[in-house]
């Protein structure tokens, strides 16, 4: 690697700060902040460097040895003691096929492996020490400094005003502009065979799509955290490919599927030409013919199929399958990256700076025996109903708005109703075909939704957020929210469009009779494509938005800042003003770049049904979007602070409830919205005849109304009415439901048949969901969360560890020993001249 010096001493990290109207209030801080850092073991500081520009100042932050040993004590960082000496796992049977998408093992093993243990500044010759300035890589250099920085008081001596503590502080009350640890050299330097350029050029490039990603090389120079989260996120997508294949086989089934009977009676003129359906709205709607809704039943029935069923249980098992072996994952990697007994360490070593200074009480700790701040029960409480308060506002807000959609279908429905009518006058004839009032109000209503939740989202992240909520407890809530903004229009076209109709005559309204705004049929060919239209649009759209935001805000905005240091040499435009002008890595960005790829999760597992070809658009998606993050991180935003994880926090735990609930929502989706359960039904019981045929279902799903007991609220307006219908020959209309026909003694109630439809729904349900989840219990339990040869090699490491410790130990203790007993016999001897300390040193080894 390549490190930057001032001098003689490293470039650890960099403050900036710029010289405006506020100077002398900055400066007072500035100044108290350097007095108190001083205070720490021989920190330091470099030269002052003024910009270009004469405003903005770096100071420049180098760790001495002592500050690090010091600190990595504290932290109990791992440090290598012995190269270790277990031999590494046999290669894989025809590994040889793998080699086109293999990295140079340089690159996939930037160093090698090591025994580690805690750093402990009494044992320093314990540890393989070679070069004390090159012991401590950068990522651990900076994790130290940024510890020390966001401990470090800026008060006076004399005033107890504890909450002025911390770098944030006063990166937030605007004293610094910016604190950073420095990138390498330029990522496109080819001259310079640095960290930064090797990921550029092996990882951030589009056309190493196919590549395996040097996981061990981003983990040095980025940290734990951000390793982990670029290896769950390339094993997602490459769990993906197998779900996107089986979803591409599903589709081509549905095209290739020649008996579409339905389709056929519905396109047929004779018999879908001659059904006279009811009118979908009050006043505006007219009396149509089936066969107008010929494509959109065919396009239904590329999705709603016997392959679809398959599809939806296969991805049931899919689910399982990713998390247990992402556990395995996991497993090895926590062993590879020495983070297995990590989890302890943080919790009792890296308590937060900011919830330190929120709380005013302490306690004892049962496990450490060390006082400890802690938050009043009293405390904990308002500040949970506040948080709780807040939540439940923003859902409401987004319930109102889905309502609100809805009644813009209700309403606007009649209007292109109205327009798109049978009539020689229309100015939308020649497209007529191809779009029907149903197609339209939902590709315009799924538009809006999409729009509102951008709105919603873009509102909700920049609430003010307060520094004392823990990490995960953060993300539960902003899933919350996340959840209700982007699948609840999804719920309603899946769940509730066309359960709660009514029949002519007695039809629901939204919000009573007296709004006029009659509940949403569903097509013929059922709700199921709408929800395939709904979930394309706010999938696929999202994914667009996604990435124009995170390809080109951040180069625009970098282009922006440093227009002016880019008319300079790179002589004179230094390493540290460079990354000054790159974009800054936020303490959620990580957050918001997992919270993006579990959204598009639960729409690949939640609605799978109905639209098999989602995993291939999230396939897509993912490729591009590991290499859009690999060219952020290198080239567009600052170098983030190194963090330890061990896991993926709280999203894991997400990651199980969406993959549960997927279970449930396929189930009912396959028999309350596809329309599966109902031909199954007409094929094995109703069919005519004792051949088994679909022949004459779509006249058996509709039931028939007298037009002449339609309430006048209910009838078209006079002239909406098309030409070819008569009223005198015409005295019914076919509705979708399973009720018996006028003049019956029971008419207008539900007939037999829907209550067998409704009985083989729930019995489908309850087959499925109990069918899946015994074979996921059953992949979960056969599955080991960590691998036999992972926990072997930890058992085998950690007794090795123990062995060298205790070996040391007891050489340290022999050499003590004997240094003791040397200098008591040269203490007791008579000799004239003593010899020197090397010299009985060397006598008594």
């Amino acid at each position: 690697s390549v490190y930057f010096r001032d001098g003689v001493r490293r470039i650890d990290f960099v403050l900036s700060y710029v010289d405006d109207k506020d100077g002398d209030k900055k400066l007072r801080l500035f100044c108290a902040f350097d007095n108190h850092i001083q205070h720490f073991p021989t920190q330091k500081y470099l030269p002052l460097q003024e910009s270009d520009d004469r405003k903005t100042y770096y100071l420049k932050i180098h760790a001495p040895w002592e500050v690090l040993a010091t600190y990595a004590d504290v932290l109990k960082i791992k440090v290598p003691f012995k190269a270790s000496d277990i031999p590494k796992a046999r290669e894989v049977p025809l590994e040889w096929l793998t080699h086109p998408f293999r990295l140079p093992d340089n690159i996939m093993r930037p160093e090698p492996d090591y025994f580690t243990a805690p750093f402990d500044k009494s044992k320093v010759d314990f540890f393989l020490i070679d070069d004390k300035d090159t012991f401590f890589p950068p990522s651990t250099r900076n994790r130290i400094v940024y510890y020390i920085l966001t401990r470090c008081p800026y008060y006076k001596e004399d005033r107890k005003e504890k909450d002025k503590t911390g770098i944030n502080r006063l990166l937030n009350n605007g004293t610094y502009t910016s604190a950073y640890p420095l990138h390498d050299v330029s990522a496109q330097d080819m001259q310079c065979e640095s960290e930064r350029y090797h990921l550029y050029k092996y990882w951030a490039r589009f056309l190493c799509f196919y590549k395996e990603q040097p996981l061990n090389l981003i983990k040095k120079y980025y940290g734990e955290k951000i390793g982990i989260y670029f290896a769950w996120l390339g094993f997602y997508t490459e769990m993906l490919f197998f779900a996107a294949v089986m979803g591409v086989i599903c589709f081509v089934y549905g095209v290739l599927n020649k008996s579409q009977n339905c389709t056929k009676e519905i396109c047929d003129p004779k018999i879908g030409g001659m059904i006279v359906m009811c009118p979908l709205c009050d006043k505006k709607c007219s009396y149509w013919k089936l066969n107008s809704t010929c494509l959109s039943s065919w396009q239904s029935h590329l999705f709603d199929n016997e392959g679809t069923v398959f599809f939806a249980i296969f991805m049931g098992i899919w689910v399982t399958l990713f998390l247990e072996f992402w556990k395995r994952r996991q497993a090895r990697l926590e062993y590879e990256w020495d983070l297995v007994d990590f989890e302890e360490e943080q919790q009792q070593l890296q308590i937060r700076p900011e919830y330190e200074l929120k709380c005013t009480g302490r306690r004892l700790n049962r496990i450490t025996q060390e006082m400890e701040p802690y938050l009043p029960f009293p405390s904990k409480c308002a500040r949970f109903c506040l948080s709780g308060a807040t939540v439940l506002f923003w859902t409401c807000l987004i319930v109102a708005c889905i309502m609100g959609v809805i009644a813009y279908r209700l309403a606007v429905y009649a209007a292109f109703a109205s327009i798109m009518k049978d009539s020689p006058t229309s100015k939308i004839q020649l497209v007529g075909s191809l779009i029907t009032p149903q197609l339209a109000t939902s590709v315009t209503a799924s538009c809006i939704n999409f729009v509102i939740i951008l709105i919603l989202n873009f509102l909700y992240e920049h609430i003010p957020k307060t520094h004392l909520e823990y990490e995960n407890k953060l993300t539960m809530k902003m899933f919350m929210f996340q959840f209700v903004n982007y699948y609840s229009s999804c719920f309603y076209v899946a769940f509730f469009k066309g359960k709660f109709v009514g029949y002519p005559g007695n039809y629901t309204y939204m919000f009573g009779k007296w709004s006029k705004l009659r509940n949403e049929e569903c097509a013929p060919g059922g709700c199921l494509i709408e929800l395939t239209t709904q979930l394309l649009i706010v999938m696929a759209g999202k994914q667009m938005v996604g990435n124009v935001q995170e390809a080109l805000l951040p180069l625009l905005r970098n282009w922006w800042g440093s227009r002016k240091g880019r008319s300079h040499p790179e002589s004179t435009y230094s390493r540290w003003e460079q990354d000054h002008d790159l974009q800054n890595f936020s303490q959620f960005g990580l957050f918001y770049e997992y919270l993006e790829m579990v959204i598009q999760f639960g729409f690949i597992t939640l609605f799978v049904a109905s639209f098999p070809l989602a995993p291939l658009l999230a396939l897509f998606n993912n490729i591009l979007e590991v290499r859009v993050d690999a060219w952020k991180f290198t080239t567009q935003f600052r170098r983030p602070v190194a963090a330890k994880s061990r896991n993926i926090g709280a999203w894991e735990e997400i990651l199980n409830v969406v993959a549960i609930l997927s279970v449930v929502t396929n189930a009912f989706i396959m028999a309350f919205t596809s329309d599966m359960i109902p031909r199954l039904v007409y094929l094995y019981a109703y069919h005519p005849g004792d051949e088994a045929t679909m022949r004459g279902y779509i006249t058996n799903s509709l039931s028939l109304y007298n037009i002449s007991q339609i309430p006048e609220s209910n009838l078209p307006e006079a002239g909406e009415n098309p030409s070819w219908f008569n009223s005198s020959t015409i005295t019914t209309c076919s509705y979708r439901d399973y009720r018996y026909p006028p003049g019956h003694e029971k008419q207008y109630t539900h007939n037999m048949q829907f209550w067998h439809i409704l009985a083989a729904k729930l019995a489908f349900i309850i087959i499925m969901e109990h069918v899946v989840f015994v074979v996921k219990f059953f992949v979960a339990w056969l599955i080991p969360d960590v691998p036999t040869e992972v926990k072997a090699r930890i058992k085998r490491e950690r007794f090795l560890v123990q062995e060298y410790l205790h070996n040391y130990e007891v050489e340290k203790l022999k050499m003590q020993l004997s240094q003791s007993f040397c200098l008591s016999t040269e203490t007791a001897s008579l000799l004239p001249s003593s010899p020197s300390k090397h010299q009985v040193l060397s006598e008594c080894i």
